[in-house]
């Protein structure tokens, strides 16, 4: 990951530090609500069936993957707030 260099002619420290701090906060609220949405079984019609099961086994699969590629994203920013800090 390229990290932003703190110099005279760029964003000031303080600046940078609150964008990533600003992001941070908007991405916890989204995986948040991402956590939120977690498929429910009852969305899969009709009950009980094999393919019912099939979609929602590939429906948490696919929610699972949405939550943690926030959560990626989310260290990406501590990452940069932390090297600017």
């Amino acid at each position: 990951m390229q990290l932003p260099t703190v110099n005279l002619n760029g964003t000031s420290k303080g600046d940078l530090l609150e964008q990533q701090v600003e992001a941070m906060e908007a991405i916890r609220a989204a995986i948040e609500a991402a956590q939120q949405a977690c498929p429910n079984g009852r969305d899969y019609v009709p009950q009980g069936s094999p393919e019912a099961q099939a979609a929602l086994q590939r429906a948490l699969v696919e929610h699972c993957d949405r939550v943690s590629r926030l959560q990626v994203l989310l260290k990406e920013y501590e990452t940069i707030a932390e090297h600017v800090a």
